[in-house]
């Protein structure tokens, strides 16, 4: 249980250092998002599923520690709150990204080597998200962190992330969620 309290440390660390590079943005609205409305899709999700309760067969990996328990989420908001980190409706980031979109796929490059979130891939069938891929990357003078996060609405959620904090050494994490 010790690399899990590590784990919770190192994130709030590194999310206080990420919040000072942050500004407010002012709300927006649906009309005004030029990309796919990531934050507002896991939000109705999150209280879809809080709703549902469903029992999640949760597995935590640490370097090589693993630990599995069935779970009920209590607050799918912070579960995932790493893929609505990830939205990339921002004012200042309106011509940052390339878009290809087709019936089945809308996908998101990133322009600019600095931007965390570089990749986003969305399966869908008309209005049904089928599954959506995220991949970040993160690196400055204290750390650097790569993730990628990957949701099967109903099926599965994984978060798998490699990070390298100077001083501290390099650690990898993989959480998934599987639905019973």
């Amino acid at each position: 249980m010790y690399w899990y309290k590590r784990f919770l440390l190192i994130g709030s660390i590194l999310s206080l250092i990420s919040l000072q590079s942050c500004r407010q943005d002012g709300g927006e609205t649906t009309r005004d998002m030029k990309y796919f409305d990531l934050k507002g899709f896991f939000r109705t999700d999150s209280i879809r599923l809080a709703k549902a309760n469903p029992l999640i067969n949760k597995t935590v990996i640490h370097n090589k520690t693993s630990e599995t328990k069935k779970v009920h989420i209590a607050d799918w908001g912070t579960e995932l709150s790493l893929f609505t980190g990830s939205d990339i409706n921002k004012p200042a980031w309106k011509a940052s990204y390339s878009v290809q979109s087709s019936d089945d796929f809308l996908i998101y490059k990133a322009k600019e080597p600095e931007l965390k979130t570089r990749d986003i891939i969305i399966k869908r069938n008309g209005n049904t998200i089928k599954w959506i891929l995220i991949f970040n990357h993160t690196k400055n003078v204290l750390y650097e962190t790569e993730e990628k996060l990957s949701y099967f609405p109903d099926s599965l959620y994984i978060i798998q992330k490699s990070q390298r904090v100077r001083l501290l050494g390099t650690d990898y994490y993989k959480i998934s969620g599987a639905f019973n």
